[in-house]
């Protein structure tokens, strides 16, 4: 993909000389997060935060695996570009979201920091992200994955299927009414797709994906009779547009505590 181009500019600022190795990564599998961009609902004044979502749009991501190991241990395992530009964002305040449970309403928490930080405390350039681990990652993969591998039965009973995914009727409501209490802002479009448009970052742990990939084996869920680390290699391809890969949760969220985030 045209993105991709320059990308070795890209790594030459990280020093990346070591091979990958048997991971199985090849350029093709970098692959452009470009439609997250579409629709934008940011306010007026986000500024930064838009050149921010045109930056993580053009970053790759790494989605051709054929293995993936227990560990990463190498910025050619992790979407390392999107994770730099986030970490160096410097022009408003900034929010990571510890989420590990599908079943609580975090959306709906992370939807309502963003409307007090831009319309109450005047910060349209606000940047919220999502550390997703735990079984909240499984809001994160694809609905091809979802009918693959059951993953209803790691969700719970709430989640028939992926629901955190689709768009909500109130996404067609007119942005400019932010006040509408069925609208685009409101708590009738808490999903995925809807905050990405505002600006949040969704970070997918590997460390949960590799857990999850336990779990599906464990529960006799692999219809391809895959090994742990290619069960998890296909997890890893099928996150949803725009997720930004990360070798793990809790070491990145320090990571990004140190980079002026507060933590959430």
């Amino acid at each position: 993909m045209k993105i991709i181009t320059g990308r070795r500019d890209v790594l030459g600022t990280f020093a990346l000389t070591v091979a990958t190795g048997a991971i199985g990564l090849a350029s093709a599998g970098a692959k452009s997060a470009a439609a997250t961009v579409a629709s934008a609902l940011t306010p007026p004044g986000a500024t930064h935060l838009d050149a921010l979502k045109k930056r993580l749009a053009q970053a790759p991501r790494r989605r051709d695996f054929r293995t993936v190991p227990m560990i990463l241990n190498h910025p050619e395992q992790w979407d390392h570009e999107a994770l730099t530009e986030v970490l160096s964002y410097r022009r408003g305040p900034k929010q990571a979201w510890d989420g590990i449970d599908i079943g609580i309403p975090w959306l709906n928490i992370i939807r309502n920091a963003l409307n007090t930080q831009i319309w109450s405390f005047k910060h349209p350039n606000f940047l919220a992200v999502s550390v997703t681990h735990g079984t909240a990652v499984l809001a994160l993969c694809d609905q091809a994955m979802w009918d693959k591998y059951q993953l209803a039965r790691l969700a719970g009973e709430r989640f028939k299927t992926n629901t955190l995914i689709i768009e909500q009727k109130a996404a067609a409501a007119d942005p400019a009414n932010y006040e509408d209490p069925a609208g685009v802002f409101s708590g009738e479009d808490n999903s995925i797709p809807a905050l990405m448009r505002r600006g949040v970052v969704f970070m997918c742990c590997h460390n949960a994906i590799w857990e999850q990939a336990a779990a599906l084996i464990k529960a006799d869920a692999n219809p391809d009779k895959l090994s742990h680390a290619a069960l998890a290699a296909e997890l890893t391809n099928h996150l949803v547009d725009g997720v930004v890969l990360i070798p793990g949760a809790g070491g990145t969220m320090l990571e990004l505590q140190q980079a002026g985030f507060h933590y959430a």
